[in-house]
């Protein structure tokens, strides 16, 4: 079985400040690296949900968990964070959810899901199967201006304009089905890159992320892990490129500054106090780490802890799956 390297995973586990009978969510469950890790520290009345949209991770995982009784796997999307952990714990509070956003390496190694650029395969790149469409699908039928735009602000590409030129031209005489097809068009176009880097790097990011919906994806996770947060519990997420962690920085602050038009109250009504506390600075893969495992160069894990409204005193994860 395929097994994906845990990014992190000793400051993850510090992180979420583990409680032995506490109630987690691995919101991004790969191939349960983390969840593995989390199990070890729970006691036998501890509880993980974990989430994956990939069915093949959710295959895997009940194979490779299926005598855990403390382990609920579930097939979703992160971005319905709320609906799935509140279906297997109905009224529970949450001690802490962890997030993993990006591609688990077993998608990319595996070329039949058209993720790898050094690989070909079908030009497919969507991490749920049974949903969704291709990038072949949608490179078919979008303009020039709406390729672009992906290419340009999802892969931070400047040479997306003459990238999706390309792209259009090509598929005018046949339609781009192969992911080696795809990157030796890019390689055409974009001559110069950045050491060590392939020239369709960028494009294939971009692509991947519009054709999941990865952003918007992690904006309503985020948003409903705060909701499913017991006060103390933690929110843990590690992202691998700057849109990614762009967001969550942004998140947490948000989220942890108080509202500037309270700013000249002598007195900070509790209920009206910032929701988060941050904790700690980013975090970064150790140089030993890296020279372990080269695809956690890019890793930053950010930490936030929820904050206890005012007179909450029910106890945390009241309720368990």
């Amino acid at each position: 079985m395929d097994e994906h390297t845990p990014v992190l995973i000793e400051e993850v586990l510090t992180a979420l400040a583990l409680r032995p009978g506490g109630l987690y969510v691995d919101a991004t469950f790969g191939r349960g690296g983390h969840s593995a890790r989390i199990l070890q520290a729970l006691g036998t009345e501890g509880r993980l949900v974990a989430i994956d949209r990939d069915p093949a991770a959710i295959a895997a995982g009940r194979a490779r968990f299926a005598h855990e009784p403390r382990l609920r796997l579930v097939h979703g999307e992160f971005g319905e964070l709320g609906a799935l952990v509140r279906a297997q714990a109905p009224g529970a509070q949450c001690d802490g959810v962890l997030f993993d956003f990006g591609v688990a390496s077993p998608q990319f190694d595996d070329a039949a899901r058209g993720f790898s650029f050094s690989k070909d395969g079908p030009l497919d790149m969507r991490m749920d199967p049974t949903r969704g469409q291709p990038v072949s699908t949608w490179l078919a039928a979008a303009s020039l201006d709406e390729i672009r735009h992906v290419i340009a602000t999802l892969g931070e590409e400047r040479q997306a304009g003459r990238i999706a030129a390309e792209i259009v031209r090509s598929r005018a005489r046949a339609p781009l089905t192969r992911t080696g097809e795809l990157a030796a068009l890019v390689a055409r176009v974009v001559r110069t890159r950045e050491p060590g880097r392939h020239p369709a790097t960028r494009t294939f990011q971009a692509l991947r992320m519009h054709v999941n919906d990865e952003l918007p994806q992690i904006r309503r996770g985020l948003a409903q892990a705060l909701e499913l947060l017991a006060g103390g519990g933690r929110l843990a997420a590690i992202s691998f490129h700057s849109l990614e962690d762009r967001l969550v920085k942004d998140f947490i602050r948000t989220h942890s500054e108080p509202d500037p038009m309270l700013s000249r109250l002598p007195v900070l009504p509790p209920q009206l106090a910032p929701p988060l506390r941050r904790i700690g600075r980013k975090q970064r893969p150790t140089a030993a780490e890296i020279a372990a495992n080269p695809r956690a160069r890019s890793a930053v894990l950010r930490v936030a802890e929820r904050v206890a409204a005012h007179g909450d005193g029910a106890p945390r994860a009241a309720s368990r799956p």
